[in-house]
């Protein structure tokens, strides 16, 4: 019994062994036959194979034999896949990018030696050991964007040798790479640390390109850091190219002194038509493509404004206004905008401030945009201001930004307008704007219109430019309808060379014109009055009343809100007016202070002033001020800056406030206490 189990369990193996194999299921009879060949062939002592071991053989090399050649798994788990993608990506920058093993190389000696913490001689070492890698690769290197910061960084922190070897090396392609996305920072770079010798060539190189790569979305960024770094001379010979063809052919021609397009045409002889053709070629494309941000087109704008005639001015500055608010979020969105390229839209998105803010970084974009509200119409006005919401606080703490605001609250007629936006703003940042120097001038504009004493003379031209073909001139019209069209041009060139300072600056009547049809004195009113920022002004004087007296800045804008304003603009708060002068003298009736404590301000320097020029422009504040803080106390005050506010009353040219006074202080001057000149004591 056990005999036959085991020769079922044998018979059992054989069957599944010829399965997993892939035979079939062994018939009875071929399993007899199979049984009884092995047995004849021991007999016959064949030492050949049977064949159904042979064949069983083959089959079982076959399955070795294609699993040698069988292909690679698909990637499952994400890791894997993550490796087999960065392997195929590998081999195929490889194969695209024939310095890719180079710029690995590279990449890792930038992350060592830009860090900020390396010494200065392992840094060294690794620019050297860096620069000689790239040693003849200088112009294929350039284009990537990985290795061009390399050299970027190698030409920052390597000699002056090795810098020099690296501009000579790419000197005969810096035009070409002015125009390439990445190469551009590199050329800047090399300029940047360029000696005099080198930054001349490269200016004279550009002579006959300034205007093609100024229309070059990239390239006009080259112009401009050049511009910047050039001296007076060179500057010229930059914008010469955009005036004429002759001044772009001839290079020659650029060397003239003269500095105004005015002076060049007149000196030169060149025929104001064609100039005025050449300049429209020039600047038509830049407007087209939205490339008005950079300093040495506002120039040319200005200049070219000097010569258009009134139809060209008007078509320029009707194309600049949508320009200078389209990146603003308060710009009309129902008028088109000029499309702009693909790569000048991905700039301007990184570009959060409208244009309009963006130019008040020098003077000439301020100029453009002084004319832009100038002579724009009402509707064009509207878009300037509304492009401004939100950047008002910032226009009015730059320099050239308060400017504009200055002219905005002068021109514009729309007070309803200006109180929303502009005023509104201001309010909120009062303290700030009387603080600053800068951010108070549009506030001493609306109590103190053009002022010589707050703005410079050359702010104060600025604030008077116009154009002169858009200007009303009625006897210059006359003089051209006499003279007809063939006369027309020389008299409007005779007319622009006849101008002593050969400005933009207009008559008395063409800045009347200019300046709108309200009159100043009610727009002052509403700007101040109705929209409410003189209370607000009068009550951060009032609570800040110590500190803008001490101030360099503040003293003037406390000054012209004590006094009423220029023609008594603040008279009808004139309740207000004597909390801040009862503020004033409040301080001043405290006493005198430790050295270790704020000083008084009868005895600083600035309150000190400021309080004896109230106390001589306004009689009120001068009563209340005696009464408070001086009546019974002038000897204590005699000595020191505050001398100087107590001989104050006896200047003055009230008589009440003298005779007020004279009883007190007489005694102290026969006694040589009070000290007051013979001129002023009469």
């Amino acid at each position: 019994m056990a005999a036959m189990e085991e020769l079922g369990g044998l018979k059992k193996r054989k069957r599944d062994l010829s399965l997993v194999n892939g035979g079939e299921k062994p018939d009875p009879k071929h399993r007899k036959k199979a049984l009884s060949k092995p047995a004849k062939l021991q007999a016959t002592g064949s030492d050949k194979p049977p064949k159904a071991l042979k064949a069983k053989s083959v089959k079982l090399a076959e399955p070795e034999k294609s699993a040698a050649f069988r292909p690679k798994k698909k990637p499952n788990t994400p890791k894997e896949r993550r490796l087999a993608a960065k392997d195929m990506a590998e081999t195929r920058k490889k194969k695209r990018k024939p310095n890719y093993s180079l710029e690995k190389e590279l990449a890792s000696l930038w992350e060592k030696m830009r860090c900020y913490n390396i010494q200065k001689e392992d840094r060294s070492k690794l620019v050297t050991e860096t620069l000689k890698k790239m040693n003849g690769k200088f112009l294929d290197i350039v284009g990537s964007h990985v290795s061009a910061r390399v050299l970027q960084t190698c030409v920052k922190y390597c000699c002056q040798a090795e810098r020099d070897t690296v501009f000579e090396a790419l000197r005969p392609h810096f035009l070409t790479l002015s125009r390439k996305k990445y190469a551009v920072h590199l050329v800047k770079k090399l300029l940047d640390t360029a000696t005099k010798k080198q930054l001349e060539w490269f200016i004279s190189s550009l002579h006959g390109h300034v205007a093609s790569l100024l229309r070059h979305t990239v390239g006009s960024a080259v112009i401009e850091h050049v511009y910047h770094l050039a001296n007076g001379s060179q500057k010229q010979s930059l914008l010469m190219e955009m005036y004429s063809a002759e001044l772009q052919l001839f290079k020659d021609l650029t060397l003239t002194n003269s500095g105004r397009l005015v002076d060049i045409i007149s000196k030169l002889g060149l025929q104001k038509s064609s100039v005025l053709q050449h300049m429209t070629t020039v600047i038509q494309p830049l407007l087209e493509k939205g490339i008005v941000d950079y300093s040495i087109i506002h120039t040319a704008l200005v200049e070219y404004f000097t010569i258009a005639d009134r139809s060209s001015a008007a078509d320029v500055i009707q194309q600049l206004i949508p320009l200078l608010v389209q990146d603003s979020s308060a710009a009309d969105e129902s008028q088109p905008v000029p499309q702009l390229p693909k790569k000048m839209k991905n700039k301007k998105k990184k570009l959060q401030l409208p244009l309009l803010v963006r130019m008040m970084r020098t003077r000439d974009g301020l100029k453009v945009g002084i004319l832009c509200v100038k002579h724009g119409s009402a509707k064009e006005r509207k878009k300037i201001i509304k492009g401004m919401k939100g950047n008002t606080r910032k226009l009015a703490l730059e320099q050239y930004g308060s400017l504009l605001l200055i002219c905005i609250l002068s021109v514009v007629d729309d007070t309803k307008l200006v109180t929303k936006i502009v005023i509104r703003e201001l309010q909120t940042v009062l303290k700030e704007l009387v603080l600053d120097k800068n951010g108070r001038r549009p506030l001493l504009q609306l109590l103190h219109p053009l002022c010589s004493r707050y703005l410079s003379p050359a702010d104060l031209a600025c604030l008077n430019l116009s154009v002169p073909s858009l200007c009303t001139k009625v006897e210059g019209q006359e003089a051209l309808a006499e003279a007809g069209p063939d006369k027309e041009s020389e008299i409007e060139m005779k007319a622009s060379v006849s101008d002593n300072d050969n400005s933009l600056i207009c008559g008395e009547s063409v800045q009347l014109a200019v300046e709108g049809k309200k009159d100043p004195s009610v727009r002052r009113r509403e700007l101040l009055l109705d929209s409410g920022l003189a209370e607000s002004l009068i009550a951060t004087c009032i609570e800040n009343a110590g500190e803008l007296l001490r101030s360099n800045f503040g003293k003037e804008v406390i000054y012209e809100v004590a006094v009423g304003g220029t023609d008594g603009v603040l008279q009808p708060l004139a309740d207000r007016l004597a909390a801040l002068h009862k503020a004033i003298a409040s301080l001043a009736a405290l006493p005198k202070m430790n050295e270790a404590e704020e000083e008084h301000v009868f005895e600083n320097f600035h309150s000190s002033r400021t309080i004896r020029k109230l106390i001589l422009d306004c009689s009120t504040f001068a009563v209340t001020l005696w009464k408070i803080a001086l009546e019974g106390k002038c000897e204590m005050w005699a000595q020191g800056h505050s001398c100087k506010v107590v001989t104050a009353f006896l200047e003055s040219s009230d008589t009440k406030v003298k005779d007020m006074v004279k009883s007190e202080m007489q005694p102290l001057i026969d006694r040589d206490v009070l000290k007051v000149p013979e001129n002023k004591a009469s």
